[in-house]
């Protein structure tokens, strides 16, 4: 999985050229490539079963079974084993109410015309949830094996944001991905792409060795190939539903559809949403009727000024490879329109009768009750945070103000006006004030951040400047910002300036991920050096470790590191006291319960050096200077 994602994107442009040339002899690769995975698998599976009774046979025969023997046979076992429980992936349903026939007749009438029409499989089961969504959902039985159990998810908010005919266009998209040979195979295709996922997950996880060394060369060079073809797919499928449902429901039906979603989406997120966020400020509890509030404003027409807001900022995005999705203006070209064309059909006027009404009839107002009280349950305790976090910060920006009109406020002060005043009364309060700051500290990197998103978002360039000086100082900040620099460039078609960006933020999550892997273990061969925590420091930690009977010395080092050396990387070696009777997991456990309740002022890693073959490691970290910060 070592490609950049400037090879990613380079090998999906020529895929989808070789696609569009040769449609069969592509779809032939990406089924080999499917069959090449399992193949591998299941040989290297039989190959070290193979080895085993080889191993065994040959015992046998010469009657001679020692511990070499066993050894050598536990060393071919192990990675058989890890192999064997990856094969073993699980899919999560999805979540949602589940509705029967005897509820509401109408939308399973629905579903079955669809579904008849279209030769796709019947659902096992149909669910309602909060999301602004549809989708539909195979959930193998038996793993890799198969034996789908088939769900419909549809959002209560998509269905009465649309008319009927515009949903039946929506399901008819999501059924034709079931639907005829293609979307069957391309089905099966993103279910072995996410059971590749798992095993790959799976087999790091594992930690073992043995797996790792038969597996790493062959999954870097399959998976990148195989993640393209399969992308690819996913993509031509999803041209394909939008044509399958133009064709049963009309053209312009999709198009509206399409339209309509990207707006009241928008809607939601940037409206209604952000209205019940600000409640926050006000009340301590959060309000009752959420949904039956929601319900009420999507029947009602949004603004035709809005709307053409949103819809030009739907039109302005591209196509890209972070999501099989096309963009709306391809979907729209696909069916037939351009976005003028397609902007004409949609008015904004208020919907006789939504697609819930019409589909859920009387039930409809118990299901927005029912995820009312869902939806207070969930957020009640982070929603009373939040109120008491506000409460607290008002009173603070009070003060500070309080202080202006009879004194100088400090730098701190300054910084912590501004930010106060941007949690409380947004983007535009704040922002003279965080230009005060900047003209007190030009570098400040909090300020330009915040400065630079607010600048962005008003389409002034000057924005740039501001992230630019803040992901200087700090790198944990460099993919968001480029990404924030990047998106704004790409807006105003300046493409080839915001790849400068893109590469950069590419460069840096490369970094990232070695650093990772460095940070990932501790083993003998390591170079450590004395660490450079407080004096207050080392004692808070060597408190929490006292509180731990089972161990009996302490030391702690920092691991020299090669990515990102100004991150300080500390090593805490545990030596537990041994017990007569003791489970063989308790060293585990041990390192679970530190790992979950140490407060490491730095990255950390734990590392218990009771074990035999920790024998070097221990030697290594017990002879650097000051290692020792705990002794029982």
């Amino acid at each position: 999985m070592t490609i950049t994602q400037e090879q990613f994107d380079a090998l999906i442009e020529k895929l989808e050229d070789f696609s569009k040339s040769h449609p069969r002899n592509y779809r032939l690769r990406v089924a080999l490539f499917a069959v090449l995975g399992y193949v591998y698998i299941f040989l290297v599976f039989a190959g070290l079963l193979a080895l085993v009774g080889l191993v065994f046979s040959l015992a046998v025969f010469s009657r001679s079974i020692n511990s070499t023997i066993i050894k050598l046979c536990i060393v071919l076992l192990i990675p058989a084993w890890v192999i064997l429980r990856s094969l073993w992936v699980t899919f999560t349903p999805p979540q949602g109410l589940r509705l029967s026939r005897h509820q509401v007749p109408r939308l399973f009438a629905l579903v079955d015309e669809l579904t008849t029409k279209l030769q796709a499989p019947k659902f096992h089961n149909i669910l309602l949830n909060q999301e602004f969504n549809a989708a539909v959902v195979q959930v193998p039985r038996l793993g890799i094996f198969g034996w789908q159990e088939n769900y419909l998810l549809l959002g209560l908010p998509l269905m009465q944001s649309l008319p009927l005919e515009q949903l039946k266009a929506v399901l008819t998209h999501e059924l034709g991905h079931l639907s005829g040979n293609h979307s069957r195979f391309a089905a099966w295709i993103y279910r072995i792409r996410n059971t590749w996922m798992q095993i790959y997950e799976r087999l790091h996880q594992s930690d073992q060795k043995g797996a790792l060394i038969l597996f790493n060369r062959f999954l870097d060079w399959y998976w990148p190939s195989f993640n393209a073809y399969s992308f690819v797919l996913a993509r031509m499928n999803e041209y394909e539903a939008d044509s399958c449902a133009a064709q049963l429901t009309g053209a312009h039906n999709m198009a509206e559809a399409l339209m309509n979603v990207e707006v009241k989406a928008r809607f939601l997120e940037n409206s209604f949403w952000t209205d019940i966020q600000k409640q926050v400020e006000h009340q301590a509890d959060p309000p009752d009727n959420v949904y039956s509030s929601m319900l009420t404003i999507l029947h009602r027409p949004i603004s035709e000024e809005k709307s053409k807001q949103w819809l030009e900022q739907a039109f302005a995005e591209q196509t890209n490879n972070a999501d099989t999705h096309p963009c709306l203006t391809d979907r729209l070209k696909s069916l037939g329109y351009s976005t003028v064309q397609a902007q004409k059909l949609l008015q904004p006027a208020a919907i006789q009768i939504t697609a819930a009404e019409h589909l859920l009839g009387k039930t409809l107002q118990q299901f927005a009750t029912q995820f009312n009280q869902d939806w207070k349950q969930t957020v009640s305790t982070p929603w009373r945070q939040r109120y008491a976090y506000l409460y607290e910060r008002k009173g603070k920006l009070q003060a500070l103000e309080s202080k202006t009109q009879t004194q100088t406020l400090t730098e701190q002060e300054l910084w912590e006006r501004a930010y106060y005043t941007l949690e409380l009364r947004g983007h535009e309060a704040a922002l003279p004030l965080l230009q005060d700051v900047l003209k007190k500290q030009p570098d400040h990197a909090e300020a330009n951040y915040i400065l630079g998103q607010i600048l962005l978002q008003k389409a002034d360039a000057a924005g740039i400047t501001c992230i630019e000086k803040a992901i200087k100082q700090r790198m944990d900040w460099i993919i968001d910002g480029c990404q924030l620099v990047y998106s704004f460039l790409c807006h105003k078609g300046q493409t080839e300036a915001a790849q400068k960006y893109r590469q950069q933020a590419e460069q840096h999550y490369q970094l990232m991920l070695k650093a990772e892997q460095e940070r990932s273990r501790v083993i003998d061969s390591d170079r450590f050096k004395p660490h450079s925590l407080e004096a207050s420091e080392v004692n808070k930690l060597k408190q929490q470790v006292a509180t731990y009977s089972q161990i009996k010395e302490a030391y702690l080092v920092e691991k020299v590191v090669t990515y990102f050396p100004e991150e300080r990387f500390c090593v805490l070696g545990i030596v537990r006291k041994r017990g007569l009777i003791e489970s063989e997991d308790a060293t585990q456990k041990l390192i679970d319960l530190l790992a979950t309740n140490l407060q490491f002022p730095t990255q950390g890693y734990i590392v218990i050096l009771n074990h035999s073959s920790s024998g070097k490691l221990k030697k290594k970290i017990c002879q650097i200077d000051r290692s020792l910060i705990f002794q029982r």
